[in-house]
């Protein structure tokens, strides 16, 4: 099977989804988290670096339970279209 390559839009959305769930996390340990949503912290770690860019929805959905954030909230911060509601998201993600 040949995955196709992943576009520019997808490697941001990747990015966008690590720092918002970074931002989560706050002052949480990596391994707490990880721990909580069943994951290895190695795979929390490439989430929130971009270095997993398109997580599997189970493992998004795990860690959004672990972190107490609204899987609707992590849609809107991931699939912003400008900054000033990136902005927005942040806060709604933050509260």
């Amino acid at each position: 099977m040949v995955r196709t390559a992943l576009t520019t839009m997808d490697r941001e959305r990747g990015r966008r989804l690590g720092s918002a769930l970074r931002e989560a996390r706050g002052g949480r340990s990596m391994v707490e988290v990880a721990a909580a949503a069943g994951l290895s912290p190695e795979t929390v770690r490439k989430i929130e670096t971009g270095r997993i860019p398109t997580p599997a929805f189970f493992t998004v959905a795990a860690l959004a339970g672990a972190l107490g954030v609204s899987l609707d909230v992590l849609v809107d911060v991931v699939c912003v279209t400008s900054d000033s509601s990136a902005d927005h998201d942040r806060q709604t993600l933050s509260a």
